[in-house]
Parts: structure tokens; sequence; C-alpha cells
């Protein structure tokens, strides 16, 4: 992840300075543990400032608004008292070089400062101070005790204290160029590792900026340079500092994360703090969607294989059951023929009374006759008694079995983050997992805004195309969306998604639409890989919840079987 440097933190600065201040302080909200957000209303707009102080997103942006669930964290609270009706007069850096802004409140512009809100953008070691007038510590992010540093402690009650200064030199404008040449080729090595190690201030991703603008490689060696290198190297990096004073940056895209300098290839943007927010927001859900999708999988990949061998344990016994009958077949011949038995023997073979041919039967040689066949209709009653109960428990364990491999089966579709939507939709396996009770936790689900949407697609005609991509989605398309006109699609048989075509009054679909929805139903199903599959569609009328089913588990009837090719739908899509 690209980290929020200096020149990044200064970019941001300048923005919010220039568009927020002053602002009114309406509201405080905090996202997280790492993230609160202040709602500022200036005469013009009124937006969300994010202050957050996460080990690998620590960051300041104007970012989107909070989600609309309930904030129970501590920190905001207090931040809630000391602010209300107060206006974030000024956002000033600490010092040169340093990655630490001073947010200050007063009543009013003009009017002394009542409290500062420290925002230290350091990594690993981010935080987040209130302290009053007279700078003594009010509430901080995070307590650090004098046995977790000793060099630096912030507690309640104690002032404030600046961050120790790095090691290094700091960039300076007036710097000669022999001498900015002489620090950085004082030790040969890689270029940009010699300029990280010869200056503060500056990030791998802008010494890559740097090298690239002055058109060098980035593992260049400082003994492999040239003069005319070490022109270009020393022009750019002027440029640099030259930005940095006059405060002008050029924000866009690149293909490995965000530029401010806009010195490599990009897309160029108006707009710094949407992408700031949306950058870093995107990483960390990327992050949480890697780390609950994995926890999901596990989970639901070990129930499946603890069912699967409970299901077989209940099948073998159903198998021994159909041995129930042979056991009364064997007492009855036993009863039948008593005279026959000898003392002390262990088999004996009588014919069958209906086809003639000889039955062997095991004796036990320490019982008489008449005991060895009452053991022989013990065991037929035992069987059967086992079938009777062994056989509605099996059904429950396929029903758990079907339930989760479509849970699966939803999971292995939605392998890959792209979007906010996708976290969402994963948020709600986890939720209904819980609910089902296949999970037990104590950590609360992320906080999201709204519920996820199913995937939509057109199909030749123009009708859309709506595919549900969990249970809690398949069960709203079948059950509340679905009207009397459209048409519903599943797989055959096959754990997949509920698939609605969704029609207007009188609207007949052509059969190009109705080969389209079966393509896109087979590819989004466990059958994904198969050539072909077989799906069914009918009215929504038809599909039932059958009494105490799971989420998305259904019944149909009056199905028609149209036949679906998964790899036509990849390029349908």
């Amino acid at each position: 992840m690209q980290p929020f440097d200096y020149t990044t933190l200064t970019a941001v600065r300048s923005e919010l300075v220039r568009d927020w201040i002053p602002a009114r302080v309406e509201q405080v909200y905090q996202r997280d543990r790492f993230t609160i957000a202040l709602a500022l209303r200036t005469i013009k707009q009124r937006g969300w400032l994010t202050i957050c102080w996460h080990p690998q997103a620590a960051r300041v942006c104007m970012g989107d608004p909070p989600p609309r669930t309930p904030d129970t964290f501590t920190f905001s609270d207090q931040l809630r008292h000391q602010f209300k009706g107060l206006a974030l007069t000024a956002i000033d850096a600490i010092a040169p070089w340093e990655r630490v802004l001073d947010l200050q409140f007063a009543k009013r512009p003009q009017d002394p400062i009542l409290w500062h809100l420290y925002v230290e953008i350091m990594g690993k070691y981010s935080n987040v101070i209130l302290t009053d007038a007279k700078n003594l510590i009010i509430a901080p992010a995070r307590q650090i005790s004098s046995t977790q540093s000793s060099v630096r402690p912030i507690q309640t009650g104690q002032p404030y204290e600046v961050p120790p200064p790095l090691t290094g030199t700091l960039p300076k404008i007036d710097e000669s160029q022999d001498r900015f040449r002489e620090r950085v080729s004082l030790i040969p090595g890689k270029l940009q590792r010699q300029l990280l190690k010869s200056y503060r201030g500056l990030s791998p991703a802008v010494a890559t900026e740097i090298m690239g603008a002055a058109d060098i490689h980035p593992q260049e060696t400082t003994e492999n340079l040239k003069d005319a290198d070490w022109d270009k190297l020393f022009i750019t990096w002027q440029k640099w500092l030259k930005m940095l004073a006059q405060e002008e940056f050029y924000p866009g895209n690149t293909p490995k994360g965000y530029t401010v300098l806009g010195w490599i290839e990009n897309q160029p943007t108006s707009n710094l703090q949407h992408l700031i927010n949306r950058y870093y927001s995107d990483r960390l859900n990327l992050e949480q969607f890697q780390q609950l999708h994995h926890q999901l999988q596990q989970k639901v990949t070990n129930c499946l294989k603890k069912l699967q061998r409970k299901a077989h344990t209940f099948r073998e016994r159903l198998q021994q059951s159909t041995e129930a009958d042979s056991y009364r077949q064997q007492a009855d011949l036993l009863m039948a023929h008593l005279h026959l038995w000898q003392p002390g023997i262990q088999s004996i073979s009588l014919n069958d009374f209906v086809t003639d041919e000889p039955v062997k039967i095991k004796l036990n040689p320490e019982k008489n006759a008449v005991q060895n066949a009452q053991y022989l209709y013990k065991n037929h009653q035992k069987l059967k008694r086992a079938k009777s109960a062994v056989k509605p428990l099996l059904e429950e364990v396929e029903a758990e079995i079907n339930y989760l491999e479509q849970v699966q089966t939803n999971l292995i579709q939605l392998d890959n983050y792209h979007h906010a939507e996708d976290l969402q939709t994963l948020v709600e396996i986890r939720e209904e997992l819980i609910e089902q009770n296949y999970l037990q936790t104590d950590r609360p689900s992320p906080k999201t805004q709204d519920d996820s949407q199913p995937h939509r697609y057109t199909t030749p005609s123009g009708y859309q195309l709506w595919v549900g991509r969990n249970n809690r989605q398949n069960d709203v398309l079948t059950f509340r969306t679905a009207n009397d006109y459209d048409l519903w699609f599943h797989t055959q048989e096959i754990p997949g998604s509920h698939v609605l075509l969704r029609l207007e009054p009188g609207a007949v679909p052509q059969e190009a639409d109705l080969q389209f929805a079966a393509h896109i139903t087979a590819y989004y199903s466990q059958a994904r890989e198969s050539d072909t599959v077989p799906v069914i569609y009918t009215k929504p009328k038809n599909v039932y919840k059958p009494k105490g089913a799971k989420p998305g588990m259904t019944i149909y009837k009056h199905e028609t079987v149209i036949w679906g090719r998964p790899q036509l739908a990849i390029k349908q899509r």
C-alpha cells in the first residue's frame, strides 16, 4: 500500500485550507477503531473530514458519509462533547517536513483556540491526540504507556510533546548541485535507496517519480550515472521542492497507486480528496475482503467435511438396515426347521420358502435353535427401528450439505475484490452464517451503508437480468422483487444463484433472451467449469420456500428445462 507521505500530506492540507477553513463542526462519528469523521459545513458546502490512524493507511482527507449504524466508541464521544458548537479555524503543520497536522478549534474565526487535534501520520505509530489550549492531553486515540515507550509516552493529563525528529538531512531548495550529488553518491548503491537514506521527507513513491521524470531507471546505481543524468536528476529534485513550496500539485491515478506530482503516466483528476479517499478505502476493503473470504471459505469447507462424514455414516447404517428382512427370513426358516438343529453346530443351510434356494444361517453353538431364532428376530427389529430413525437424520444432514454448498458456490464466485459492493456481499454471507449458527464471533461486522445489490445484465432484446450474489439477495429477488410477469431461472439440482428475467406486462422474451439467461445462470452456479449445464425456468409464483428452510433454499414446479453454456456467459458479460 502506498504510504501517505509528506508530499501527499502537503497537497491534501493545501486543499483543505483553501476549501474548508473555516468550517462549522456539526457532527463527529467514529467508523471503526482507527477512523473518525468530522462533519464540516462552510458557507458553500458540507462534507466529512476523514481522519485515520490505521497502521498501513493513516491519512487525512475529505471522505464518504458514515454508515447509518450506532457509534459506540468513547473517543468520538469525547470529541463530540468538546467540539459541540465550535468551528475548525486552522490546519497547521507543526514543523517543516513533519507529518503532523494541528487542527485548531474555536468558537469562531479570530477567537482564541480552545482545542487542538494533533493528527500524526507516522505509519504504525500514527495517532490522533486531543489537547486543550495549554496543550495538555485530554484524549488520545491510542494511549501509550511508559512501559510501551520510554521515549514518548502518550497519556491523558500529560503535556503534549511533538514526535522526536527523524534522522537525515532536510531537503533544501538552496542546496547546490555539487553538495546534492556528493551527499547522494557518498556511499555507492542504488540511486533510489541512496536518496531515501540521504534525505528526510522522501517516500519510495516520490523518489521513483523523481527518477522517472529525470528518465533514470529506478534500479540504476549512483556509480553508473553520468554528468547529464545528475543534471536532470537535480532539475527534477528542485522542481519537486518548488512544488512543495508553492503548493502546486497535479494529482492523478497511476497503474500502481496515485500521484500528486503528475510526472509519471497517470489519469489526471481535479479532485485530490476523492482520489486519496478512494485509494485507501479500496486498499483497506481489499485487505478486509481477503481476510474475511479466507475465514468464511475455511469455515464452510470444514463444516462440509464434517457433514459429509456424518452423511456417510448414516448411509452405511441405512445400508445395514436393508438387511433387516434377511434376519427375519432366517429366523422364520430356523423356527420352521427346529427338528434339524443339533447341539454345538455353528451354521445350518435351509431352503428358502419362495425360491427354494439354500440359505446359510450362522448359529451360536452355545444357544439352542429357539434362542438363535430370537436373536435373529431382535436384530431384525433393531435394524428396522434404525432405518426409521436414521432416514430423517440423513435427510437433515443432506439439506445442510446442500445449503453449505450453495454458500460455498457464492464464495467461489466472489473470489476477487473489485469494489465496495463485493465486501458488503461478503459481510452479508458472514452475517447469514452467524444467524444459522455456523459462526460464533464477538467481532462486529464491518460497518457499511446499504445492502449489496445483485448483478445486472441486459439481454439481447433489452430486458434486465438480475443475478443474486448471496442467499440474502436470492431470497429478496425471488420472494420480494419478482412479479407475476418475470421469469425465474436456476440450475437444475445444482447449487447456484437465483436469476430473475424482468419483464413488463405483455412482454414475451425471445429465444435469444432465454438462452442468454440460461448461460448467465449456468455461469453463476457450482457447474461453472462444465461445458453444458441444465437450467430450469418458471414463473416466480411456482417457486416456494419449504417451512423451516435455510436462506436461499427453494422448491419449484411447472419448470421448463433449457441448456446453458457457462463459457458463452463470459463473452456475454
